[in-house]
């Protein structure tokens, strides 16, 4: 599970600095969503790609992002035809899919190539409050641990717990008893959620936390090893060229493909 959700800082896109991947992050999440030309989003969905291939997004998360799209899209056109619409519909709904994968690509190749500290160091780097930072962070650390938790929690209790006999109708007997261990799960997960929690922060406070939280020459030796190389310069051009040549090329041609 942590492998799965931050793996990946070995990879090019991991190479580079926090702030050049928060900043480029922030392009593409909040542009498309301002963009109505198809050839460039398209342009913009096969970047995503390509980045989310060098960035070796776990396939697990690819088939969930694709799950949901498909998803998305189907039940918005199965209610568009149940209301007087037809196949023109479909249109309009490819349109928002590819806004939709080229924020959900960026997001993926970005998050799953920085570890929680690089991502807190390029937040406050930028700008961003030390506390927000640092609760976003740890929040991003535990979560995988947390879910973790819970699958061993649901384990002991399948363990001293006792199984239908039989499933029932539609397996309903199978269904009511995974509900009820799922409800019983969340006390002693909360429970230990805060224990957890007061270990980290009694030993934050132990390592001075709060004294480097408030201090600037903390601080500054902190993100000292933070530093823009030319593999970010590089980054940051052909990013630049190639959205520059791809609205040249999406106002030229707008109806690419359809």
């Amino acid at each position: 599970m942590l492998g799965t959700a931050y793996g990946n800082s070995s990879t090019f896109i991991g190479r580079l600095d926090p702030r050049t991947l928060l900043s480029w992050y922030l392009f593409f999440a909040i542009v498309p969503w301002f963009i109505h030309n198809r050839t460039i989003l398209i342009g913009m969905f096969v970047f995503m790609v390509c980045m989310t291939a060098l960035s070796r997004v776990s396939s697990l998360l690819i088939f969930i992002l694709c799950l949901g799209l498909v998803g998305q899209v189907g039940w918005m056109f199965l209610f568009s035809m149940l209301f007087g619409g037809n196949l023109e519909s479909l249109l309009p709904l490819l349109t928002l899919t590819l806004k939709l994968s080229v924020i959900s690509l960026a997001s993926i190749a970005v998050f799953s190539s920085m570890d929680p500290e690089k991502l807190s160091d390029g937040l406050s780097a930028l700008g961003v409050p030390d506390t927000f930072s640092f609760s976003l962070s740890y929040g991003y650390r535990i979560l995988p641990t947390l879910i973790e938790e819970f699958h061993q929690i649901f384990l002991s209790f399948r363990l001293r717990g006792k199984s239908p006999d039989r499933p029932g109708f539609l397996y309903i007997r199978v269904i009511i008893y995974y509900v009820r261990l799922t409800v019983l799960c969340f006390y002693p997960l909360m429970l230990n959620t805060a224990k957890r929690s007061r270990t980290t922060v009694e030993a934050l406070e132990t390592r001075g936390f709060t004294y480097g939280l408030n201090n600037r020459q903390v601080k500054k030796l902190r993100l000292s090893y933070l530093k823009l190389r030319m593999l970010d310069m590089y980054f940051i051009l052909f990013s630049v060229f190639y959205i520059a040549w791809l609205f040249w090329f999406g106002m030229k041609f707008p109806s690419i493909l359809y």
